[in-house]
């Protein structure tokens, strides 16, 4: 196994963060600096360490969290402590504290959130690059008409450049205004509130249904599960631009 994706895999870098820890002589593998990008080594037998302290690979783990509305997606913020807000990590039992969050949910937002400590999957389904889906149903100001369903998909002029929804749908209306569901790749910061407040429809609720293949389903708010093997399969396939087999 290349050190770069051990480092990532046991949590303590990602891959092209753990290629600086390298060039920065920061790596040892048996006791001696290793600064090859391509090197090998066996985690079964090798002792690698990062500045001093051993590095171990744990077994790789997946779980789906249903955030609600109200809790911050962050692992540690003073602010928010002082404050008296929780984080997604106070919804979590103590064994899942060192997975890594997949995407962030911002306050407001309820939905489908992933967590693990795969470092490299992660990376690759969170890069605009690798074009991964994610899938939101949004309460809005008004009814949005056709042609403002075609200007999501077409192009939104945004302050950090234009972006747009890869589909764009409505759903049944609910008594305060309408509903639309939204497909988009990219995951900018606050990216869907941005595009539908630029439509002229600010957002009264926002749900996050889909990542990649993995569904929010029926999982209750503020509730976790494991992912199926088949499942972390799917991202597997999502991350690699192709099309993975799990529709759960």
């Amino acid at each position: 196994m290349r050190i770069q994706k051990l480092l990532s895999r046991a949590g303590v870098a990602s891959r092209r963060a753990a290629e600086t820890l390298m060039g920065e002589g920061r790596v040892r593998v048996n006791g001696r600096a290793v600064t090859t990008l391509g090197a090998q080594v066996d985690p079964e037998r090798d002792v690698v360490e990062v500045d001093g302290l051993r590095v171990q690979m744990s077994p790789v783990r997946w779980i789906a969290l249903h955030k609600p509305a109200g809790i911050l997606t962050t692992r540690a913020d003073p602010h928010a402590k002082s404050q008296g807000w929780r984080t997604v990590y106070d919804l979590l039992p103590a064994e899942h504290a060192a997975l890594r969050y997949v995407g962030r949910l911002d306050r407001d937002t309820e939905g489908l959130l992933l967590f693990s400590n795969d470092g490299e999957l992660v990376h690759r389904l969170t890069h605009p690059s690798f074009g991964v889906e994610r899938e939101y149903h949004a309460g809005v100001v008004g009814h949005p008409t056709a042609a403002v369903l075609r200007a999501l998909t077409r192009s939104v002029d945004l302050e950090d450049g234009p972006a747009r929804a890869l589909r764009a749908r409505r759903l049944e209306d609910d008594a305060e205004g309408g509903a639309l569901a939204l497909v988009l790749a990219e995951g900018r910061k606050r990216e869907v509130r941005r595009l539908l407040e630029a439509v002229g429809h600010p957002v009264r609720w926002l749900r996050r249904v889909r990542f990649g293949p993995i569904r929010l389903g029926r999982l209750p708010r503020g509730g976790w599960r494991e992912l199926a093997p088949e499942e972390v399969r799917a991202l597997e396939h999502a991350a690699a631009g192709a099309p993975g087999p799990c529709g759960r």
